[in-house]
């Protein structure tokens, strides 16, 4: 993976987080659905874990490991071969699961739970770019 290229998505996700931060009512009941900002929090934290989704995917693959079967199977892997810890593996999975249920069931999302990954998620994005950053930096 080109640094280059990897600068460029750790932006776009920094973006993306911006963009939930300031979008996130600092009360979680008053994040309600379809609202805008419901619908601003929600896509730009689909798009910032899409992003280390197909960040993991990429490095996994990059790395001669065989193909995950799952995007949480990518972060699993990863772990597996020492490129990330295993509790932020084992957090980016359920990101990966998070952003499953968005993509497929967006109506029927526990705002309470967006509002928890709005909070903690950006943490754990953060800290697997830094270990893509360190990955790349040291094959």
């Amino acid at each position: 993976m080109e640094l280059s290229v990897l600068a460029e998505k750790i932006a776009a996700v920094e973006r993306h987080l911006a963009r939930v931060e300031a979008r996130l009512p600092p009360v979680p009941e008053v994040l309600t659905p379809e609202t805008d900002a419901s619908d601003a929090v929600v896509l730009h934290l689909w798009q910032a874990t899409q992003i280390a989704i197909d960040l993991g995917m990429s490095l996994a693959v990059g790395r001669g490991m065989a193909t995950p079967q799952s995007y949480a199977g990518a972060f699993i892997a990863l772990a597996a071969a020492g490129v990330l810890d295993g509790e932020l593996a084992q957090r980016m999975a359920l990101a990966a699961g998070f952003r499953n249920r968005i993509v497929h069931a967006y109506e029927g999302l526990d705002m309470a739970r967006v509002t928890e990954a709005a909070r903690t998620g950006p943490k754990d994005l953060r800290a697997f770019l830094a270990a893509v950053v360190s990955a790349v930096a040291t094959p």
